[in-house]
């Protein structure tokens, strides 16, 4: 057991050993530059060292190696873990490989986050108005049609140029040599000076540009005047074509000057304002060939590298100058070029871009230089976008970029200029027509007033004779336009823009004539009158109506509910008549079947014989409480009929009040005496009946009326 102890000991030993020396190698491959080298040792030391110090240099090691995806990942990791430690650099080159893969509002989340870390209100109120300045480049769209040249190779191609017949750039060749030295920033063989012919720009045309001018190390970016007998370019710092480095072991890069004599390049001289102290690069010229431009990271540089001026005076040269803080940020400028119509022609990744080195340009009057603007799309990318070169005359250049869908890592592009740079802030229209709401004509001289959020008025027009009005507005600004005119009604309209460039907002309005106002109101007051009074009558007929058809309700409802107690009647009667034998229904009448009643001759009392029979109809009437009786009395048709009336009513009465006395009410009896009107056998002339027969027709009948 104490010796596996003893073992892992010795392993654990062993291991951080090995890994100090990794992050020694590492760090030391790292300062010399060889980022290549250095990357995959960092790697190999992250997986037991995550320190500030490894996660920035192999973020850095990618993003120098134009790995910005890994670059990215490694600078979000720093920052996230380290928040304090990293530097806006780190926040600013993060935010940078997020341009790269297009992440633009994560950029700028980062750097404003940043910004609201540090309180720095400027540097937020600096990233807007940028914001602003290319939302407005990028609202151009294509202004260049851009071609990636047949010349490019896996291997990197930058700063074309145009000489005699011949396009001259950088390159490294496609396939090096067997004892060429790589470039171990990238792995890469180092730059040469190529050329190939314009007519026949094709890969296997590509050849070295000049013997004299090309050494093992880099030669770039040359420029030529106008006479072709002079060259500028850039070159690695060297003692007979050996590379020299500084007391910080780096080759610095200077610029060369070289004359065309008899065919070839003499007098390589490196210019006197080279240092080994620091870089000097990327030669351009003036129209006039007084001036030289070049970018340099010299003492008193705004950034890392600065766009200088030197003035030419025949063969010796003045001092360096700064062009200052109108074309040179806290970042980097580089690759200047200066072009026919005198325009400076830049790359930065300091102004107002789309990632990594945009191209700018700046117009150079009176020695002075106008604000820089971003040449726009599709030349600026979110990636190195350099070495821009164009003919202003013929509007055709090139550039090189290391873009997705290239060939290689850095590919020239031939371009072609299609659209100016205006640049505009985002503006649309509010324009409209005022009417008249009823004839539909349109009205002269209305006053339209265009006011902003808050009520503020900002334009005023008046309308011209075909009542047309237009006004020029901000975009995403919300607006009210408001139209009046004598003897007319106002009107107004809202309207919320958004970021439609060029949109015209339609804010037509109708006013209405006061006077056809007044025309209406009358006509309405007329109408109002006209439709109440009909109303009036309408409601009388529907009232009228209504009491009609209430009536005949009414009548019906009666007639019904008679035709019911008519069959309620008839239903009682035919029961009672089924149950009482001594009813009987007699046509139409209902009576109640007694043996005869007799009375004395000539007289009208009730006779004690005839009681009983009476007592049986009053016993029917009692057993009935609801039955109404009517007491019929005939006579035969002997005598005088008016006697024979008298006697029946006499008759009749003294029957009903034998009923009463045996207490039948009043309301239910009645007596009517009928005389010889009624008779059941006719006896005309009375002599022709017999006496049975006058006595059938001497007669008293008890009538059923009611139930």
């Amino acid at each position: 057991m104490k010796r596996i102890y003893l073992i892992l000991i010795v392993l654990t030993i062993q291991f951080t050993q090995a890994q100090t020396q990794d992050l020694q190698r590492a760090k030391r491959l790292f300062e010399r530059t060889y980022y290549s080298e250095a990357i995959p040792l960092y790697e190999k030391i992250l997986n037991g060292n995550r320190s500030f110090e490894v996660v920035k240099n192999l973020a850095d090691s990618y993003y120098y190696t134009n790995d910005y995806a890994n670059a990215q990942r490694h600078y979000r990791f720093l920052i996230s873990r380290f928040p304090e430690a990293a530097t806006a650099e780190y926040y600013f080159r993060y935010s940078q490989t997020l341009k790269a893969s297009g992440n633009y509002e994560e950029s700028n989340k980062v750097m404003r986050d940043y910004f609201l870390s540090t309180n720095n209100q400027k540097a937020i109120e600096k990233l807007e108005k940028e914001n602003l300045v290319l939302e407005n480049i990028s609202a151009l769209g294509n202004r260049f049609e851009i071609k990636n040249m047949v010349i490019n190779t896996p291997n990197s191609e930058f700063g074309a140029t145009q000489y005699t017949d011949k396009l001259v750039f950088s390159a490294v060749l496609i396939k090096p040599y067997f004892l060429d030295k790589v470039y171990k920033w990238n792995n890469e063989s180092y730059l040469d000076l190529m050329s190939v012919p314009l007519k026949s720009a094709r890969v296997d045309s590509i050849k070295k540009f000049s013997i004299e001018l090309n050494t093992p190390l880099h030669e770039s970016n040359a420029v030529f005047t106008k006479n072709g007998k002079t060259a500028y370019f850039t070159r690695n710092n060297s003692i007979d074509g050996i590379r020299a480095k500084n007391k910080e072991k780096v080759s610095v890069l200077k610029i060369f000057k070289a004359e065309l004599i008899d065919g070839k390049w003499r007098n390589v001289t490196a210019l006197p304002f080279n240092s080994d102290d620091y870089s000097v690069e990327h030669p351009a010229l003036s129209n006039d060939e007084k001036t030289l431009y070049f970018a340099s990271d010299m003492p008193g540089s705004l950034g890392s590298f600065d766009i200088y001026s030197v003035a030419i005076l025949g063969s010796d040269y003045g001092t360096p100058k700064n062009l200052g803080p109108t074309i040179n940020t806290d970042k980097k400028e580089q690759f200047p070029f200066v072009s026919k119509d005198n325009k400076l022609y830049f790359s930065s990744n300091g102004h107002a871009g789309y990632g990594f080195l945009d191209v700018f340009v700046s117009e150079i009057k009176n020695n002075e230089f106008t604000t820089p603007l971003n040449v726009g799309l599709p030349v600026n990318s979110g990636y190195d976008d350099f070495s821009f070169v164009i003919d202003s005359d013929k509007q055709h250049g090139y550039f090189a970029s290391n873009r997705k869908g290239g060939k290689g890592r850095d590919d020239i592009y031939e371009i072609g200029e299609i659209q100016p740079l205006v640049v505009e802030n985002c503006m649309q229209y509010i324009a409209g027509v005022i009417t008249d709401v009823d004839s539909k004509l349109p009205l002269a001289q209305a006053k339209v007033i265009l006011q902003d959020a808050n009520k503020k008025e900002i334009q005023k027009v008046i309308t011209s004779a075909d009542g047309r009005f237009s006004f020029s507005v901000d975009c995403e600004k919300s607006y009210t336009v408001n139209a009046s005119k004598e003897e007319y009604t106002k009107a107004s309209k809202f309207l919320k823009l958004y970021k439609d460039r060029k949109k015209t907002n339609d804010a037509s309005m109708a006013l209405k004539s006061m006077q056809v106002i007044k025309k209406e109101e009358l006509a309405v007051e007329q109408q109002k009158k006209k439709e109440a009074q009909l109303l009036v009558e309408k409601q009388k007929k529907e009232a009228a109506l209504i009491a009609e058809k209430a009536k005949v309700e009414k009548e019906t409802a009666a007639k019904k509910a008679i035709m019911e107690a008519e069959i309620k009647k008839k239903e009682k009667i035919a029961a009672i008549v089924t149950t009482e034998k001594d009813i009987v229904k007699d046509k139409e009448r209902l009576l109640i079947k007694t043996d005869p009643i007799y009375f004395d001759y000539d007289l009208w009392y009730i006779r004690k014989e005839s009681k009983p029979i009476l007592n049986r109809v009053i016993e029917l009437m009692k057993k009935y409480p609801d039955m109404v009786v009517e007491i019929g009395s005939h006579t035969d048709n002997r005598g005088n009929a008016k006697y024979n009336l008298d006697l029946s009513s006499k008759r009749a009465t003294s029957t009903r009040e034998y009923f009463i006395s045996q207490g039948i009410p009043e309301k239910r009896i009645f007596a009517k005496g009928y005389g010889e009107t009624v008779q059941i056998i006719k006896c005309e002339p009375s002599e022709s009946c017999t006496e049975e027969q006058h006595e059938l027709n001497r007669r008293s009948e008890f009538v059923i009326k009611n139930l």
